[in-house]
């Protein structure tokens, strides 16, 4: 009994005993499965980072074949396009210039002559210049005559103004404003007083104006058509209030003669003539080169030589 009795007495010395060793053993235990985890995160990291360089290097390997064999094909590529291009640019240059060659002997051998027209081509150029200074002297001639002109109508006017101004002509008590006595010499005006005529007014007479036109053959439209009466006394009443116009003014917008139009005015063969007018000094214009033209074409549908060509040139020009 008295063992029964120490054994209940140190169970709870025993308890906290049990307890204490059991919360050490977990804290080393869980430690240790921590180291455990840490070495293994780290050795699986290892393998796998080593994993992952072993396979960079092997697409590095595959990714400089597969581009090193696209670039060759590509340059290939380019190089035959560049042979391509560089024997057509020759055949083009060697096409080229057979046909120069071929078309200059042609040419020269049946169509034209060198010297012959250069001889031609000379003769145009002396005949331009020759043109051009005709023109240039009937320029100057023009430019003199218009200068003369207007000096003319400048002294027309001087006159007229003279005449206006005659009322201002000295007197031998009172002196003009162009005769002052502080001058040792008259104005020119004066002198162009003197010698101008002092101008008249003239009352103008007003003549009916008779209609000759293409609208006279329709009586009505004339103004002579409305019946004329004796000139009546104005009739006192007022304005009509509002804005309206005048009777005198509605009454010439309404009876106005009708005025004809272009087509009734100029006579209906004017552009055939015109046509046939511009026709004619065409002609006279081209006369050497319509000859000179028609001569070239018997010379090309003819079996002639070039020397018979030439001499018939040749008569043509001395004969003008």
């Amino acid at each position: 009994m008295a063992t029964l009795a120490r054994l209940q007495a140190r169970s709870t010395c025993i308890g906290r005993q049990f307890y204490f060793r059991n919360s050490v053993v977990d804290v080393f235990r869980k430690k240790e499965y921590d180291a455990a985890v840490k070495i293994q995160s780290w050795f699986r990291g290892c393998q796998i980072r080593a994993y992952i360089r072993y396979l960079q290097r092997i697409v590095i390997v595959l990714q400089k074949w597969w581009r090193g064999y696209s670039a060759r094909k590509h340059y290939q590529l380019i190089v035959k396009l560049a042979y391509h291009t560089m024997k057509m640019n020759t055949y083009n240059a060697m096409a080229v210039r057979i046909q120069k060659l071929w078309r200059g002997y042609r040419i020269r051998k049946y169509c034209f002559d060198y010297f012959y027209l250069k001889a031609y081509l000379r003769a145009v150029s002396e005949t331009n210049d020759t043109i051009r200074e005709a023109l240039e002297e009937f320029a100057d001639m023009k430019e003199r005559e218009e200068k003369k002109a207007d000096l003319e109508r400048e002294e027309k006017q001087r006159d007229h103004r003279a005449r206006k101004m005659h009322y201002l002509l000295s007197t031998k008590q009172i002196p003009g404003i162009y005769n002052s006595p502080f001058r040792k010499e008259p104005d020119p005006w004066e002198l162009r007083l003197q010698k101008a005529k002092p101008l008249t007014h003239r009352r103008s007479q007003v003549k009916p104006t008779r209609s000759v036109q293409l609208s006279s053959w329709l009586a009505c439209t004339s103004a002579r058509s409305f019946p004329r009466s004796e000139f009546l006394p104005p009739i006192d009443r007022k304005q009509c209030q509002g804005p309206f116009r005048d009777i005198a003014e509605v009454l010439k917008q309404r009876y106005k003669p009708l005025e004809p139009t272009l087509r009734s005015e100029e006579p209906i063969s004017e552009l055939k003539a015109a046509r046939e007018d511009f026709r004619r000094q065409e002609w006279t214009k081209n006369i050497h080169d319509n000859m000179i033209s028609r001569l070239y074409c018997q010379h090309l549908t003819s079996s002639q030589s070039m020397e018979n060509y030439i001499q018939k040139l040749d008569k043509f020009y001395k004969g003008c």
